[in-house]
């Protein structure tokens, strides 16, 4: 087999080291290749990996979107979601699917089922492409409200019109979520605020926190970012930002070889390798 990651830049991601994990979990013989490709080279780059030997590549920031006119197909999710972080080869043929809301969505459930019993509230923070995925994939779980908070709030009004379901909705600003935060039962943190080597920033202060909410960060360098430290002094349950990587890539590596594979092994090792 031969995978990949495609974006600008990619040599920080933790992408292969997971990836061969599942390939030795399977006994799967392949390698999981860094592609970084200039901007300015993107387009002749994916045309001449167009005729490669690929099974198939994750692509990621800058490329999520620019990638979709050279895709034969995409999956409804991905259609919806406006941007593709998974592409299967086959027969010289790519489809575009996008694992990035699902796979936050996975690891919640794992490791906080009582969020979705029904009624919940949740916290978006940040109206960005990840946020775009991880709502679409909220919106088809049973919560009762999900608001998006951003710095421009006519940007959150936008991600809004995703919402085709009866779940309630609004955009706030960072302000106003600080204000409301005692409301929600589950924060999700989706920008890159917080990451090495700005890691001391946080998006907005949670001294509001309502006890036993879990925040949630997609941030996963550094491991304990300042908003989850904050977080757990606030008697919040935290959801660390590698959880999120682990699963996507998971439904990815399935969606490549249409064999399961299991991420708990690695939730435990991420930290220590």
């Amino acid at each position: 087999m031969k995978l990949g990651l495609i974006g600008f830049p990619v040599q920080h991601s933790k992408s292969p080291w997971i990836h061969q994990h599942f390939l030795d979990q399977l006994g799967l013989t392949g390698r999981y290749h860094l592609i970084e490709i200039e901007p300015d080279q993107f387009v002749a780059e994916i045309n001449r990996l167009k005729t490669s030997d690929l099974t198939g590549f994750n692509i990621t920031i800058p490329y999520k979107e620019k990638i979709i006119p050279f895709l034969d197909g995409m999956s409804p999710e991905a259609e919806a979601i406006g941007a593709v972080n998974t592409v299967v080869c086959q027969n010289q043929k790519w489809y575009g699917h996008n694992t990035d809301g699902l796979g936050l969505i996975t690891a919640l459930k794992v490791q906080f089922p009582d969020l979705f019993t029904g009624g919940k509230t949740v916290l978006l923070l940040g109206a960005g492409g990840a946020s775009r995925g991880i709502y679409h994939a909220l919106l088809q779980e049973n919560f009762s409200e999900i608001m998006i908070a951003n710095r421009t709030v006519e940007r959150a009004q936008m991600l809004l019109k995703l919402n085709q379901t009866s779940i309630k909705g609004e955009a706030i600003s960072f302000a106003e979520a600080e204000e409301r935060l005692a409301e929600f039962d589950l924060v999700i943190q989706t920008t890159s605020v917080g990451m090495s080597p700005d890691s001391d920033s946080r998006v907005i202060d949670l001294d509001r926190l309502k006890k036993d909410t879990v925040v949630s960060d997609i941030v996963y360098q550094p491991f304990w970012t300042s908003l989850l430290k904050e977080a757990k002094a606030h008697g919040g349950r935290v959801h660390h930002g590698h959880e999120m990587l682990i699963y996507q890539a998971k439904l990815a590596f399935e969606l490549w070889t249409q064999q399961s594979v299991d991420a708990k092994p690695l939730l435990e090792r991420f930290n220590q390798d």
